[in-house]
């Protein structure tokens, strides 16, 4: 599972922030408090002045049996998207919780998972309104079979949201991830000529430095490798754009991912993994893009877009 490899990254950070808090402890000192991030008020209007009207949150539920038992649900309702995306739900469908199937909030709800491991991979995506259309995968066999992408097509965007492939412990599949990378952003900008797109989901990259919070310890494991980075900038020169660093260029510490071990989370010691990337045609439309770091239910944090369209 892609995750463990993120765990064990993780844990070389932990290792490295544990070992200078104890240092500092031998010295008599205290250790430095954690910086962490505030989610700041919502902004309801865009750029060139309309009112924010479609409301996507995508989440990150680490197994959905498990999210829905740690009442990942009651926030669900609380936040009310219009539309919301989970990623690594591993679930196969004739096991998915019926609190979740039998939600009346949300009437159209759609499913993938992995077809040769159950448990493992999964996207799921509910909407309140009926999409035009819907798709599963990106056309392309050695990719689709692990039920990662899900397309809904609505009158003024596309809405994909994805889990991609991480690189795994010791970057097993950093050949496989550079050959998604490609494959993936020739659908999307073949999606984007049609119609503009929001792509939602843990995209399993931390872009720039200030993604993550030990940089220095990271640049050879999965998540943070030159190749997964220039990936993700690849993405954003064929049009697109990274919606949370558009709106906050030089926010610090603002993070989606924490590793279970070290106590990684109270000591925001993160990285962020999830996004919502939007093409330009879109950009006058963007009212806010929301870390919803307070959420707990997962090793991931919700993200929710405010959008004008």
């Amino acid at each position: 599972m892609p995750k463990r490899a993120k765990k064990n990254e993780e844990g070389v950070d932990g290792e490295s922030d544990n070992g200078t808090a104890a240092k500092k402890e031998k010295k008599g000192k205290e250790p430095e408090a954690p910086i962490l991030y505030e989610d700041p008020p919502e902004k309801l209007t865009s750029k060139d002045g309309r009112a924010a009207n479609m409301k996507i949150t995508s989440w990150n539920v680490d197994g959905l049996r498990a999210w829905v038992k740690k009442n990942g649900l009651d926030w669900v309702r609380k936040e009310d998207p219009d539309i919301l995306c989970l990623q690594e739900t591993k679930c196969a469908e004739k096991a998915l919780p019926a609190d979740i199937t039998g939600m009346p909030e949300y009437p159209h709800k759609y499913w993938a998972g992995s077809e040769d491991k159950e448990g493992y991979s999964g996207v799921a995506m509910l909407c309140k309104t009926e999409p035009l259309n819907v798709t599963y995968g990106i056309g392309k066999e050695e990719h689709d079979k692990e039920g990662r992408v899900i397309t809904a097509e609505f009158p003024d965007f596309f809405l994909v949201t994805a889990y991609v492939p991480n690189a795994s412990r010791g970057l097993v599949r950093l050949d496989y991830r550079k050959t998604w990378d490609v494959d993936f952003r020739a659908y999307l900008c073949g999606l984007d000529a049609r119609k503009p797109l929001v792509l939602c989901g843990d995209l399993n990259v931390a872009h720039q430095e200030i993604d993550l919070k030990n940089p220095k310890g990271n640049r050879k494991n999965a998540g943070f490798t030159p190749e997964e980075r220039e990936g993700f900038t690849q993405l954003l020169e064929a049009g697109f754009t990274d919606s949370f660093r558009e709106l906050y260029p030089d926010q610090a510490y603002a993070y989606t991912f924490w590793t279970y071990m070290m106590n990684a989370r109270s000591k925001n010691v993160g990285w962020r993994l999830d996004y919502f990337v939007l093409s330009s045609a879109l950009l006058p439309g963007l009212c806010d893009s929301k870390i919803r770091n307070t959420a707990m239910g997962s090793d991931h944090c919700p993200i929710t877009l405010f959008l004008a369209v």
